[in-house]
C-alpha cells in the first residue's frame, strides 16, 4: 500500500508490543470547541514543552529552540482557556534546558501572553537553582532561588519555586529546607506556587523536604506553608499518589491551593477539589478545556466522558521511566501539526521505543486528539519507514 493510499484511507500498519505489525484504522477526527475563556471552577495550568530547533547543535552549552513554534504552542494552550506553566520539567528543565534559555523563554512567553490578557494571570515560570550547580552552602542556594525569582517577576509572569537539586544535595534535614524557604519566601512580592516533584520524575529530588518518608516530609512541608501562607498561592504535587494528595489538600491552610501534578489520577482529583498544573494537559488541551467547562456547569457525566479516554493515554506517556514522558508529549504535538519536526533538546526524542510511540498514537486517536488524521498518518508512516517498517 502506497503512502498516498494510507493517508486517504486512514489505515496504518503499527508495531505491537510483541514485535508484530498489525493494521490500525483511525477514528474520524473529533471537533473540539475552542474558547479562550478560563474555567471558573478550577485554575488549570498546562506545563508546556519547548520546541527544539532540529538544525541546532545538540552539544551547544545552551539549547537552540524554535522560538516561533514554541510560542505558537503556548498560544494554542491559551486559545483553549488554559494557563501556561513554563520552564518546568516538561520543558526539559534540568534535562538540557538551562537557565539562560529559561530566562529568555520566560520573557518571550510573558510578552506573547499579553495578546490574551495579563501575564500574571496566564503564565507561571519555574524558578530554581540550576545556574548554581556548584553551590556549596545553603546561602548559595537561597541567593540562586531569589535571583531566578526576581528575573521571572520582572517579566510579569508568576513564579513556581521548583524543587532544587542543589538544596536536596546540601540539606541535612527539614530545618535546612525551612531555612532556605524562609529566606526565599520573604523576598516574594506576590504569592508563589511551591513544587513537590517526586523521585519518579527526578531521582535527584528523593527525600525532598528533609525525609524519605512521605508523611514525615509532608509535615515538614506543612510547617513551611503554615508559616508563610500569605505568600503561597499553592503547592504543586507530582507524587502519583492520589490518597496522599487528598490528605495533604485537606490539611492545607485556607486559601492555599493544591495543584495536582498527578498525571495518572487527575480526573478524580480535579473533580474532588484539586486545581491543576499538569504535563498531560500539554497533550490533551482541547479535551481538558472541554471537561473543565463541563465541570463549571456541574455536568460530571460529560466531564468523565471527555477525560476518561485520556487516562490510558496519560498512563502510557508517563509510564516508567517516568522522566521520559516528555518524548510522548512532543511526539503528539508533532502528529497534531503544532510543530514541524519530532526533535527535542539533547535528542530526547529517542528516549522511547517505536512500539511505545505506536501505542501512544493509538490511544491519542481513541481520545480524539489527532485533529488531522491524514497528517498524523503521514508523519507516523514516515517515522516507521525511517525505522525500517515499510507501509
Amino acid at each position: 500500500m502506497g503512502s498516498k493510499d494510507i493517508t486517504s484511507s486512514g489505515v496504518i500498519s503499527l508495531p505491537l508490543p510483541d514485535g508484530t505489525i498489525a493494521p490500525y484504522q483511525l477514528h474520524p477526527p473529533r471537533e473540539w470547541r475552542m474558547s479562550a475563556s478560563q474555567p471558573r471552577s478550577r485554575i488549570a495550568y498546562a506545563a508546556a514543552h519547548v520546541v527544539a530547533d532540529p538544525l541546532g547543535d545538540p552539544t551547544a552549552p545552551s539549547p537552540a529552540l524554535d522560538w516561533d513554534a514554541t510560542l505558537r504552542f503556548r498560544r494554542h494552550l491559551w486559545a483553549h482557556g488554559l494557563r501556561v506553566a513554563d520552564g518546568m520539567d516538561t520543558a526539559q528543565r534540568n534535562a538540557g534546558l538551562d537557565w539562560a534559555a529559561t530566562s529568555e523563554l520566560a520573557s518571550r512567553t510573558a510578552a506573547a501572553a499579553r495578546d490574551f490578557g495579563d501575564p500574571a494571570d496566564l503564565v507561571v515560570v519555574g524558578a530554581g537553582t540550576d545556574h548554581a550547580r556548584d553551590a556549596a552552602s545553603l546561602g548559595h542556594v537561597t541567593r540562586a532561588y531569589v535571583e531566578q525569582m526576581e528575573a521571572i517577576r520582572a517579566t510579569g509572569a508568576g513564579v513556581v519555586l521548583m524543587g532544587s537539586r542543589e538544596l536536596a544535595r546540601l540539606a541535612r534535614g527539614p530545618e535546612d529546607y525551612q531555612q532556605v524557604y524562609d529566606h526565599v519566601l520573604a523576598q516574594a512580592d506576590r504569592p508563589v506556587i511551591l513544587h513537590w516533584l517526586g523521585e519518579m520524575f527526578d531521582p535527584q529530588l528523593a527525600g525532598y523536604w528533609g525525609d524519605r518518608d512521605i508523611w514525615a516530609a509532608t509535615q515538614s512541608l506543612l510547617a513551611i506553608i503554615r508559616q508563610h501562607a500569605a505568600r503561597i498561592d499553592g503547592i504543586k504535587v507530582s507524587l502519583l499518589d492520589a490518597s496522599h494528595e487528598v490528605a495533604l489538600r485537606t490539611a492545607l491552610p485556607r486559601g492555599v491551593r493544591l495543584y495536582t501534578g498527578d498525571d495518572y489520577n487527575y480526573p478524580s482529583l480535579i473533580a474532588t477539589g484539586s486545581d491543576a498544573l499538569l504535563g498531560i494537559f500539554d497533550a490533551i488541551a482541547p479535551a481538558a478545556a472541554a471537561a473543565l467547562r463541563a465541570l463549571d456547569e456541574g455536568d460530571r457525566l460529560t466531564y468523565e466522558h471527555v477525560l476518561g479516554p485520556t487516562v490510558p493515554l496519560a498512563r502510557k506517556i508517563f509510564q516508567a521511566p517516568t522522566q521520559d514522558y516528555k518524548t510522548g508529549l512532543v511526539f503528539l504535538a508533532w502528529l497534531a501539526g503544532h510543530q514541524d519536526a519530532f526533535a527535542m533538546v539533547r535528542g530526547a526524542q529517542s528516549a522511547r521505543s517505536l512500539p511505545h510511540l505506536a501505542e501512544v498514537f493509538r490511544l491519542a486517536d481513541y481520545a480524539g486528539l489527532l485533529p488531522n488524521p491524514a497528517l498524523a498518518v503521514r508523519r507516523m508512516s514516515a517515522l516507521l519507514e525511517l525505522h525500517g517498517c515499510e507501509q
